[in-house]
């Protein structure tokens, strides 16, 4: 409620500041990943309850896989973008149900729903978080403190020993 209070007094719309929270919190999870795996699962349960005139289009078991596989992508994909911590394995369970699709919903939502699946799976598994600032997680790292490549001076290679003197001995 201050948020908002504080917008209307700084000239801002308030919509702006709900924007860039978004924006930010989609950055630190696989968020096209994940949408483009649930969107694989939802077009593949429409294609699968598909219905022309008196024809009833339903693969599978008793059409069990036309219900649970689809259900199952968009679960996947959700977890992978309320949980970015979890999302290879997320990314990897969705790839191989994609592919499974093929053969278990009609043809993988008649390959639309499988290639958004998979496009989906593959980009939740290649998603990295972006690194912070500071080098090995610390936010608050003094960037005088570095070296030139940016390494934290304990970090960094040791400096080689310099060479003896002549005359004497090592």
């Amino acid at each position: 409620m201050l948020l908002i209070v504080a917008a209307h007094h700084a000239g801002a719309p308030a919509t702006a500041g709900a924007w860039a929270r978004f924006r930010g919190w989609r950055r630190r999870r696989p968020f096209v990943g994940g949408v483009l795996t649930a969107l694989g699962g939802i077009e593949m349960f429409f294609s699968g309850q598909l219905d022309i005139g008196k024809i009833h289009v339903q693969l599978g078991i008793e059409g069990l896989q036309a219900t649970i596989i689809p259900i199952l992508l968009v679960v996947l994909g959700v977890l992978a973008i309320a949980m970015p911590a979890h999302r290879i394995f997320y990314g990897m369970i969705a790839l191989a149900v994609a592919v499974y699709s093929l053969v278990g919903v009609n043809l993988g939502g008649f390959f639309v729903g499988m290639l958004l699946a998979t496009v989906g799976g593959i980009l939740t598994v290649a998603w990295m978080p972006k690194k912070d600032a500071g080098v090995a997680g610390d936010a608050d790292a003094d960037p005088a403190q570095n070296d030139a490549d940016g390494l934290p001076v304990d970090l960094a290679e040791p400096e080689p020993a310099p060479a003896p003197r002549e005359g004497t001995t090592a």
